[in-house]
């Protein structure tokens, strides 16, 4: 199957203005996560998608293939109109959505979201991360339940697993899994995104993944084992990639 990787970027971050075009170690942060996803050589081809004409001249001017798109809610609506206005459909089986604001993404979670779609047939991939039970009561941290089969059951920002029974917390402590917001697609599913209605679901949790669990759409979850590294949304978060770049780039 034909791969391709798009990493969606807009200026409109609140918390962290001009987001992608901010430094890390000395160049734009979307062409940093530009450039550790061709680094690890898992997809054909990997592409810019952005609405603004300064990002695209940024990234362009580093080597990275840009799309210029429209405005949208939200990186699959992007992509998706990417797709519907560009003429990519054609070229690709599988699409990764990997977020711009993430320089520290784990190749073994592109690795597992894709494989999930590749290989065990999902119409949509993506990964968790096992974590404490302290993130369960962190409505910023999104956790996932799945079936044995790993299938996503839900997504939320409540404490899902609930402990109802404290005789249970060795069984909750192995269930308690981090949603890592990466996402690949069957061209299927892409091409029909934006004929997918907004569900209260999502609406109401502000997690568009919720649209698709919600309109019947398989949702493999890649579940893994390993450290958590926190994407790049505030002044503070940016300061500490910087501090950790080196160290993390070449360790």
């Amino acid at each position: 199957m034909r791969t391709l990787a798009v990493i969606p970027a807009r200026l409109g971050a609140t918390r962290l203005p001009r987001k992608p075009l901010r430094l890390l170690a000395g160049l734009p942060l979307v062409v940093r996560v530009w450039e550790r996803v061709v680094a690890m050589n898992l997809f054909d081809q990997v592409v810019i998608a952005t609405d603004s004409e300064e990002v695209a001249s940024a990234c362009s001017g580093r080597g990275a293939v840009v799309a210029l798109t429209g405005w949208y809610d939200s990186g699959t609506e992007r992509i998706a109109g990417m797709f519907l206005h560009e003429g990519y459909a054609a070229d690709y089986d599988v699409v990764v959505n990997v977020q711009g604001d993430e320089p520290f993404v784990s190749r073994f979670a592109l690795l597992g979201a894709l494989r999930m779609v590749t290989d065990s047939r999902y119409e949509m991939g993506t990964a968790a991360v096992l974590a404490p039970p302290a993130v369960l009561d962190d409505p910023n941290v999104v956790k996932v339940v799945t079936d044995e089969r790993g299938r996503a059951m839900y997504f939320s920002r409540a404490p899902i697993p609930f402990l109802r029974d404290r005789a249970d917390a060795a069984v909750q402590r192995s269930l308690v899994y981090q949603h890592i917001g990466v996402y690949a697609y069957s061209m299927d599913l892409l091409l029909r995104w934006s004929s997918i209605p907004i569900s209260p679901l999502e609406r109401i949790e502000r997690l568009e993944q919720l649209r698709a669990l919600s309109a019947g759409v398989s949702i493999g979850v890649a579940l893994l084992d390993e450290p958590v590294r926190p994407g790049i949304d505030t002044e503070a978060d940016l300061d500490r990639a910087n501090q950790e770049w080196t160290a993390f780039t070449t360790g």
